[in-house]
This record gives C-alpha cells, structure tokens and sequence, in this order.
C-alpha cells in the first residue's frame, strides 16, 4: 500500500518551508494543504490540538507536530539523503544550533523587525552577536553539515530568505559580505541550491506581508 503524506502549511511561513525542502530532498511525494490561520481547519485543530500551528505532517494518518521534530522524524523515516550525522554527538550538536536558531537567533532578529529608532539598538547588538556564533559554526565548510545540506541548514533556511525580506523594508543590513563573509556564502549557496530554489515563496508577497506585520506591530507598541 501507497504510504499517505499530508503537508499542513501556510504559503509563507518559514517554519514549515523546512519540511518542504527535506520531502524535496528526500524525493517523497506529498499532498499539501494550505492553512488560512485566521480560520483554521477542523484537520489542523484535530491533528494539533495542543499549539493550533503549522506545520503539521500526517503520514498514514498519524501527525507530528513542530518543524524540529517534524525534520528528525522524515530523516528517521526514509533514510536516502541523510540530513542528521549518524554520530551522536555531532547529532547532538545540530539539535543543539537549530535550537539557538529558534530561541536566539529568530527572537533576536524579531525584536529589531518590532521596534524602531533607538529602541532597536539593544535587539540589533544581540542579533549581530547570535549571527557572529553561526558564522562561526561555518569555519572551512560549505554547508553547516560539511559539503551538502543537511539538518542544520534547513534549519537556519529561514535566514537565507527572510533576513534579507527584513532588512529591505527596515533598510538596514544585517550580513554583508564584509561582517558575515562565510554567512553571506552559505546563504547563496543554499538559496542557489536548484532543490531549495523552487520552494521559495513569492518575494515581492513575502514584502507586503511583512511590511504589514511591522506596520501592526508598531502600532500596536505606540498605542500602549
């Protein structure tokens, strides 16, 4: 029997882009299901009732929640294209960076993306030190894994598209080849990845998008 893949994700989010580019890598074949987040899905509740989220991947009718762990168990699963080192301690360490990247790196960069004037500088000298440590991981490497991607650039993926969307609107620069030489070549080198280069959502959308998200948020901060 055809195993059964349902992708739950929104157009944009940069979270559930991740399972995209590892179903991609893999080459597993997969139904997706674009979720309005403003009026969420009987399936999306039912199959992750505890954060109401994306993304949300059902294989056989079984769901698994949270891109992180989404991302080990299709690397568990189907074992072409390994994205995780079979060494556990170098394991360990990946699991250890893609969390920095969604508990440090992210909020970091968000709080800049949320503020404005001088209350940016604090958040823009703690996300400037958070992409120092990365550039630092990618010392005689091409890749955060070695020499193809792997678990830990799809990680980070959303720094390669996203970064660059906020610092368009916010007219600041974050990496430049200058500041962040090895971070700057890996964010071509995985942006130009054929695999990863057709799953990028519309940039000129991911514009608007966001410009309406620091418009609402800036509101939001004055109006308190």
């Amino acid at each position: 029997m055809a195993e059964e893949l349902k992708l739950f994700r929104t157009w944009s989010s940069p979270f559930a882009l991740r399972i995209v580019h590892a179903l991609k890598i893999k080459g597993l074949e997969y139904e997706t299901i674009f979720e309005d987040l403003s009026n969420k899905s009987d399936s999306l509740l039912q199959y992750n009732p505890i954060h109401k989220k994306v993304p949300v991947l059902v294989h056989n009718g079984k769901p698994i929640c949270e891109s992180l762990v989404i991302l080990e168990y299709v690397d568990e699963t189907w074992k072409q294209c390994p994205l995780l080192s079979r060494d556990p301690y170098e394991k360990a360490k990946a699991r250890f960076w893609a969390k920095f990247g969604d508990d440090k790196l992210f909020s970091s960069i968000w709080n800049v993306f949320t503020t404005q004037g001088k209350e940016q500088e604090e958040p823009i000298a703690a996300a400037v030190q958070n992409l120092k440590l990365i550039e630092e991981l990618l010392k005689e490497k091409k890749f955060f894994g070695g020499e193809t991607i792997g678990y830990l650039d799809i990680a980070f993926g959303w720094t390669a598209n996203i970064i660059s969307i906020l610092e368009e609107i916010m007219n600041l620069n974050f990496v430049d080849e200058e500041k962040f030489p090895l971070l700057s070549a890996w964010m071509q080198n995985f942006s130009n990845d054929p695999v990863i280069k057709e799953c990028w959502p519309p940039r000129d959308k991911m514009i608007v998008k966001f410009q309406v998200m620091r418009e609402k948020y800036l509101k939001t901060v004055v109006s308190q």
